[in-house]
């Protein structure tokens, strides 16, 4: 990140709880300042992500997403409401983002990210949190995160269920090994029409509140650089029993990024 940004004195008493919290402190909130962020989806999961990133004082905030608002997604897309319905989804997240925190910059990318512009809307930011809600975009995501060296923070959630995990697959873990990608969770995408969507099976709203909230503090922590990452661990939330869960996951070495056939194919 280079030189960090000082805070003023207006951000001093904003992020005040923050500052005398002692992993963040000054130097931690001057961290999220200087960082810049992309979050793809600004749905169930993006929304409360959003706000969290926003009020934390994420320097700049890039929001993308394709959608607009309908009435189905005011159960849990809390960015929005009513006079929302039909607005495309990053210029009313822009708008609340803003006002709840002037002090950062919100980008708004009308699009949906796929392999042809992946590569340049990662560029510009630090970390990623991908909230998407199908396979295609996070396997997409992750392995363009993985070519960029950019962290990468992903969830999902089912009716009443929920992962999270953070990867950082183009760094070595402890044991010398290279880290897992997305790929060594999940090798292959399911096969179309194999997993019911939110529309069909439905999701409950507050699940999404708590992922989405997790998502935006293992962001932070990447940024301020405090606890044990989540890379190698996946968070499992079943809200139906109240059970929580990690569990661990490591490399497979015949993964095409960077298992053992892929880094032979460099030399």
């Amino acid at each position: 990140m280079g030189l960090l940004p000082e805070l003023t004195p207006e951000e001093i008493e904003r992020y005040a709880r923050h500052i005398v919290l002692h992993d963040i402190g000054g130097a931690g909130q001057r961290k999220l300042k200087a960082a810049k962020v992309g979050v793809v989806g600004a749905g169930g999961l993006g929304g409360p992500l959003l706000l969290y990133l926003a009020a934390a004082g994420v320097g700049e905030i890039h929001v993308i997403d394709d959608d607009v608002v309908s009435a189905s997604n005011l159960q849990r897309q809390i960015l929005f409401g009513e006079k929302d319905i039909g607005r495309p989804k990053v210029e009313a997240a822009a708008e609340v983002l803003r006002q709840l925190n002037p002090h950062v910059r919100v980008v708004g990318h009308k699009t949906r990210l796929d392999a042809g512009n992946a590569r340049g809307l990662i560029d510009a930011c630090d970390v990623l949190a991908d909230g998407s809600d199908n396979f295609d975009t996070r396997y997409i995501v992750s392995d363009a995160c993985f070519f960029a060296k950019k962290p990468l923070v992903t969830a999902a959630v089912g009716p009443f269920d929920g992962s999270l995990t953070t990867l950082k697959p183009y760094e070595t873990g402890p044991a010398g090994r290279p880290n897992p990608t997305y790929r060594c969770l999940f090798p292959e995408k399911p096969p179309p029409g194999s997993i019911p969507t939110c529309a069909e099976v439905g999701v409950l709203g507050a699940l999404t509140g708590m992922v989405g909230a997790l998502m935006a503090l293992e962001v932070i922590r990447e940024i301020v650089g405090f606890g044990p990452s989540m890379v190698g661990r996946l968070a499992l939330f079943d809200l139906m029993n109240m059970r929580f869960e990690t569990i661990s996951y490591g490399w497979d070495e015949d993964n095409p990024l960077n298992g053992r056939k892929a880094v032979a194919g460099k030399n």
